[in-house]
């Protein structure tokens, strides 16, 4: 049998769900940071704060923000002297952080349109390598995992921000109509894509939890790995060390 990948709750080939992820990100690029403020009622910003806090950049050091898109967790990262690089297998994504970068007057970020799971830089080239939201996307995880322990030093710190499954009693049923129900169609109204943001949350019922992902950081290489739950679990931050 061929091998087949989720997309949302749907099963395709691994090359129609990078082909299908990507129109999906072409089309929401413009809207993207409208929509998170709507769907978190402003929360991502609290989140990617504390996910910056663990992170601790340091002036001078070399930082992979993979996923990296619209540049929030980019921008954090380099007010603190970081040299950040910008990845992102989108395009459309990419081009929508420039020109934040523009306005905000942001400069020496580098921009690269890469694929995490096949990345082009050489190995032990970065200090951090970050992924906020985007490592559910991928087609192949444990590839990307792979991926980034290699492109890290040794001493390099791995750290990602993405959705899980929150273990509050009561709240996940009330989080879980929320998503199927509601953000769909504040897709339809904001973005103008329903289909899209019903995708994104299926996507997140799809992710491994906590500890399976856990395991997975630690099956690609990375040592003390940790998970920090957020809001019980709906939101974790994973780490590792690269020795």
């Amino acid at each position: 049998m061929s091998e087949t990948v989720s997309f949302g709750y749907t099963e395709v080939s691994p090359a129609e769900k990078t082909e299908k992820v990507g129109e999906v990100f072409a089309r929401v690029a413009r809207r993207y940071d409208i929509m998170n403020d709507a769907m978190s009622a402003g929360m991502h910003r609290l989140w990617k704060d504390q996910f910056f806090a663990r992170v601790k950049p340091r002036a001078g050091e070399r930082i992979l923000d993979m996923a990296g898109g619209t540049g929030d967790i980019a921008f954090r990262l380099h007010r603190r002297g970081a040299a950040v690089t910008v990845s992102d297998i989108n395009s459309a994504m990419l081009e929508v952080g420039r020109k934040r970068a523009e306005t905000r007057g942001i400069k020496g970020l580098e921009w690269s349109e890469q694929n995490a799971e096949t990345l082009r830089f050489e190995d032990a080239r970065f200090d951090a390598y970050t992924i906020a939201f985007g490592v559910r996307n991928v087609t192949h995880i444990d590839e990307a995992l792979a991926e980034a322990h290699r492109v890290l030093k040794r001493g390099g710190r791995f750290f990602c921000l993405e959705f899980s499954t929150t273990t509050w009693p009561g709240f996940r049923e009330i989080y879980d109509a929320y998503s199927h129900e509601v953000v769909p169609r504040l897709g339809k109204a904001i973005a103008r894509d329903e289909d899209s943001y019903r995708y994104l949350v299926e996507s997140i019922r799809r992710f491994p939890d906590m500890e399976r992902f856990k395991a997975m950081i630690a099956e690609a290489g990375f040592v003390q790995v940790k998970a920090e739950p957020i809001l019980g679990g709906l939101v974790a931050i994973h780490s590792g060390w690269k020795i």
